[in-house]
């Protein structure tokens, strides 16, 4: 039955989008981050990834992490400007102790530069997605 199903709730896990100096082109660029700030490992991290908008859509991005420590983050993907001005969606399945949980994030288009703040966790400005 529909009721006896148990979805769980998980907290502590972010996605960050900040930007960091690239020094071989001498520019800024968009990077997302998977945030783990649990006292548990993040396991078989699974994250699907797309920009989509009324006339456009990008093509799905899969990344996979085995393991993510407790309290620490990993790079998944440079976000190119344009697809900044879509709606950004990133799906995560993961486990923690056998158990498997799912999350998604949305980031709404137009990006700009006074929406971002310091994300402590990376140490970068960016904008930080619950």
């Amino acid at each position: 039955m529909r009721k006896d199903i148990e979805i769980p709730e998980i907290g502590g896990v972010y996605l960050a989008i900040v930007t960091e100096f690239n020094e071989v082109y001498r520019c800024e660029d968009w990077y997302a981050y998977l945030i783990n700030d649990n006292e548990a490992a993040l396991e078989m991290v699974l994250i699907v990834s797309k920009g989509f908008g009324l006339d456009k859509e990008t093509s799905a991005m899969r990344h996979k992490i085995e393991k993510l420590a407790p309290y620490s983050a990993s790079k998944i993907e440079l976000i190119q400007e344009e697809v900044l001005q879509l709606h950004n969606e990133f799906r995560l399945s993961f486990f923690i102790e056998d158990r498997l949980y799912e999350k998604k994030y949305i980031l709404e288009p137009g990006l700009k530069p006074g929406d971002l703040r310091m994300i402590k966790q990376l140490n970068k400005k960016g904008i930080l997605l619950k």
